[in-house]
């Protein structure tokens, strides 16, 4: 084995990069007629949008404020208060929270002449609107007008905590009322009653000023494990959009070694948006010059070199939760390896059927070399949104083959994931229902799929959003995890005070190594009831063990829940260290990706906050990790005959400890559904290894193994299939 550096083998590592890509080269790419009509379409979209979208459009306002201005001076005090009420919400929804604010205290001067003629449930109803109207009006205040890094993190501390300080003692007011008169233990009790604290929070007067009955115990938000906290750098790096959800993908799409970010938004007026590395800890905006303005929304994203030609490609997912009006085109970004991209969509063949989606996932499952690409489309009572498992032709275009092979699913899917858990070198295809049983499709081998989910035992959770393949335990099997979606409120709040809650929780199944499953959820320690839509994993302490993040939350204004950070303890039980690492953050969390974007080593952790609904916004965060002084090794695998990304491929290392000796396992992949880490630079925490005795890399494609012994720690490397040289990056 050959080691080479950037100084001293260049030109002899750029002829190599010159032979093996120069077929795939491609020549700068114009706008093509298709990159025309998706520009055209998304433009459609945005004009329909106020009118047809159920969560983005304001049309329920619009007729809420018409029925209000119809409203006649005789007009009976329970008519006016229904009026009021319900056009407060909407105006919420919107993110017109002054307006909301007035007609709901409307409604709520009318309550005298209606307090004995009104059922209890709308008197509540207006009490609760009321404190989270007051109570979101202060954080736009505090935490979107006048920012700082600890605003919305559990729990509030620091700069965290408001200046303007009136809104959350009007919501404290309301709050109060409804504990007051609603029975204890109920939903809107316990909702209330959480939300009341963290309303304190914001004042600086938690505990000491909640009311003794109505207390969360500081001790109940501890973390399970001692953590160093991580702070909040996005503001500083640049790369703070402010925005509903969406997702991410991290990659170094210009090639200069650094990581760089592409953001998306569920608001389809909203632009994809491009951040390249400055290498300095900051980011500069480059979409313009990437030639992607115009490329308007997208909840989720996922790369690929679909094209193999060396650099990677994007699949921008759209229309997600918006049944029939959902039915917007993807867009598949083509990488034209000079800083910018054209979209493709139509070209490629994936643009004729629009579907609602925001989950999709690639792999070579017929091993011929290139990779082919599964969308997950919903299926709801308005529409047949059956899945799409779409074959590389290795010509630029993809065809369907999604019914011949067993795969439509034909249910209202959240995620999917391919992994080949039972190694026998052909992906597998996980697919998430939030309406009903999960799917395994397990590959045959011949182009078709059978579903084996019952019989492997891994249907749960009944309502699961994020999931994905992993190997958690270092045992070099995969193993997978399903998160559960039905989790409210009153769930989180329950767990908190340690009472019994009603939510499903998600799934960690072990691989067996012998094809099979092993529901390990309870003894990993797994308890805790989430609500995740954003999710992924990742090594925050560089100990060799993955760890995992949730971005949490639901289209409720109320549904205020910590995102979870959890501690893989050796691959034996999970830790909580949310609130000790600083990753509690309120706010709707999506797209999640752990990347190491300063090159140090070690991975920090990118979030796209915000919600589905207009009001809904926040900025997104990039938690800067502190280190922890373990060493490390970042694999990027070029493939030949394999895909050249090098999806699927698995790596092994093993290295020497102190205590003896070990093996790490990894396999090539973007991580979760729901955010995308990089697939070219694999970043493999080492522990406290003293040097590393062998890597090996295994090509599923191809059923062949390199291995490398004595490689260096704590260095990038470049592997190139079936070249039996390293070369070291600086």
């Amino acid at each position: 084995m050959a080691y080479f550096s950037r100084e001293k083998t260049l030109p002899f590592f750029l002829s190599c990069v010159f032979l093996l890509f120069l077929e795939a080269m491609p020549l700068r790419a114009q706008p093509s007629d298709g990159h025309a009509r998706m520009l055209e379409l998304l433009r459609q979209i945005i004009e329909h949008t106020p009118n047809d979208s159920l969560y983005l459009g304001d049309g329920e306002a619009r007729a809420m404020r018409a029925r209000v201005e119809a409203l006649g001076p005789d007009a009976p005090d329970y008519v006016q208060f229904e009026a009021y009420l319900k056009l407060g919400e909407a105006e919420q929804h919107v993110g017109r929270e002054q307006a909301a604010i007035d007609y709901l205290e409307r409604a709520y001067a009318l309550l005298p002449q209606l307090e004995n003629d009104l059922a209890p449930n709308w008197i509540g109803r207006l009490k609760f609107a009321l404190g989270v109207a007051h109570f979101r009006f202060g954080e736009t205040q505090n935490c979107a007008l006048n920012h700082a890094p600890e605003n919305c993190i559990l729990p509030i501390r620091g700069s965290g905590i408001h200046v303007l300080e009136e809104p959350s003692e009007r919501a404290i007011e309301f709050f109060t009322e409804v504990l007051q008169h609603d029975p204890p233990g109920s939903k809107a009790y316990l909702t209330a009653q959480w939300l009341l604290n963290i309303a304190y929070m914001t004042l600086g007067r938690y505990p000491d000023d909640v009311p003794h009955e109505y207390l969360f115990p500081p001790d109940v938000f501890s973390s399970d494990e001692p953590f160093p906290r991580f702070k909040n750098i996005a503001h500083e790096a640049g790369i703070a959009t402010f925005s509903l959800s969406g997702g991410v993908v991290v990659e170094d799409f210009d090639e200069d070694g650094f990581l760089d970010l592409l953001v998306s938004s569920y608001d389809p007026s909203e632009q994809l948006r491009l951040f390249q590395n400055n290498e300095d800890k900051t980011f500069t905006d480059v979409t313009l010059n990437a030639g992607i303005t115009g490329i308007y929304g997208g909840l989720n994203m996922v790369q690929a070199d679909y094209d193999n030609d060396g650099d990677m490609d994007v699949l921008v997912l759209r229309g997600a939760w918006l049944g029939r009006g959902g039915q917007h085109p993807n867009s598949l970004l083509r990488n034209n390896g000079d800083g910018t991209f054209t979209d493709v969509t139509f070209e490629a063949g994936l643009g004729e059927v629009h579907l609602p989606t925001q989950t999709a996932s690639w792999a070579d499952f017929d091993n011929d070399g290139d990779v082919d690409l599964y969308i997950g489309n919903e299926t709801n009572r308005g529409l047949a949104g059956l899945c799409q498992l779409f074959e590389n032709l290795g010509n630029g275009r993809f065809a369907d083959v999604a019914p011949s092979a067993g795969v439509t699913n034909g249910k209202f899917t959240k995620a999917v994931i391919w992994g080949d858990y039972d190694g026998d070198r052909y992906p597998d295809l996980f697919v998430s229902n939030v309406d009903g049983d999960n799917r395994l499709y397990h590959n045959n081998r011949d182009g078709t799929f059978d579903d084996l989910a019952l019989s492997l035992g891994v249907t749960g959770p009944s309502t699961s959003f994020p999931a994905w393949f992993w190997d958690y335990d270092n045992d070099g099997v995969l193993d997978l995890y399903v998160t559960g979606y039905d989790a409210l409120v009153d769930d989180v709040a329950r767990s908190y005070l340690g009472e019994p809650f009603a939510a499903e929780l998600a799934r960690l199944y072990r691989g067996d190594g012998k094809g099979g499953f092993v529901d390990m959820t309870s003894a990993t320690g797994l308890t805790r009831p989430s609500a995740p839509m954003g999710a992924n994993f990742g090594d925050l302490n560089g100990d060799g063990f993955l760890d995992f993040y949730l971005g949490t939350g639901y289209t409720a204004y109320f549904a205020l829940m910590p995102n979870l950070m959890y501690l893989n303890l050796e691959g034996k039980r999970f830790a909580d260290v949310t609130t000790a690492g600083g990753f509690g953050h309120l706010q709707k969390g999506h797209g999640i990706a752990f990347v190491d974007f300063d090159n140090d080593g070690d991975q920090d952790v990118f979030e796209q906050m915000g919600g589905a609904l207009p009001g809904d916004k926040y900025f997104d965060v990039l938690y800067e990790n502190p280190g922890f002084s373990n060493h490390y090794l970042a694999v990027e695998l070029f493939g030949r005959e394999t895909n050249r990304a090098a999806i699927g491929v698995r790596i092994r290392v093993d290295v020497a400890t102190s205590n003896g000796g070990r093996s790490i396992y990894k396999h090539v992949n973007s991580g979760g559904s729901f955010g995308a880490n990089s697939i070219r630079r694999q970043l493999i925490g080492l522990g406290n290894a003293e040097r590393i005795e062998r890597l090996t890399i295994y090509w599923p494609t191809t059923d062949r193994t390199q291995t490398f012994e004595n490689v260096p720690l704590d260095r990038t490397i470049q592997i190139v299939e079936n070249l039996d040289s390293l070369w070291l990056l600086p």
